[in-house]
């Protein structure tokens, strides 16, 4: 698929369900809507667990101070990675983030990021969409790397900012009005 063919800022999302992988290690069957019913939501989609470049990109959010689930944006990552393998891979890096196991692609398809690799193996783009409480895509972030658009990285200043636009709170006046 092309970038062209993912979901823009202004669609809504498809309801869609898979495997969600918590970082207490339970699993449940959750549909996109449950997550965003609490608040917006920032799906970040990544080929694979353990592989060098997603390993380098969970722990640039890991390690990003503001990029946590908080009351104004939860995250949550989706992969075709297996469950048992998601569990591994929130222990190895510390991470605090739901991952999907999107073995089938569904959660990916939705989004309009799936692609094949050399046009044989399936799987997502590097991927970053916020979407609101309506189930709206407010912001998206879709790699284009040439040749493999799965080694752009996510460009996490970005997201914040549109993470604050979508959740803005009152600037901090130390007392002074």
């Amino acid at each position: 698929m092309a970038s062209d063919d993912a979901l823009s800022v202004g669609d809504e999302v498809p309801d869609v369900a898979a495997e969600l992988v918590r970082a207490d290690g339970s699993t449940e069957t959750t549909r996109l809507s449950e997550l965003y019913a609490d608040g917006p939501v920032l799906v970040v989609f990544y080929t694979n667990d353990f592989s060098p470049d997603c390993v380098d990109e969970w722990c640039s959010f890991r390690d990003y101070g503001w990029f946590t689930s908080t009351s104004d944006v939860s995250v949550v990552g989706s992969s075709k990675s297996r469950v048992a393998t998601h569990r591994k891979f929130i222990d190895y890096l510390d991470i605090d983030f739901p991952l999907f196991s999107d073995r089938d692609l569904a959660v990916s398809d939705a989004f309009g990021v799936s692609y094949r690799t050399f046009k044989v193996f399936p799987r997502s783009k590097r991927s970053v969409f916020l979407v609101d409480e309506d189930g709206v895509v407010r912001y998206r972030w879709v790699g284009d790397h040439p040749l493999d658009p799965t080694r752009d990285q996510p460009p996490l200043d970005e997201i914040r900012e549109a993470v604050e636009e979508l959740s803005p709170q009152e600037p901090e006046t130390f007392g002074f009005d």
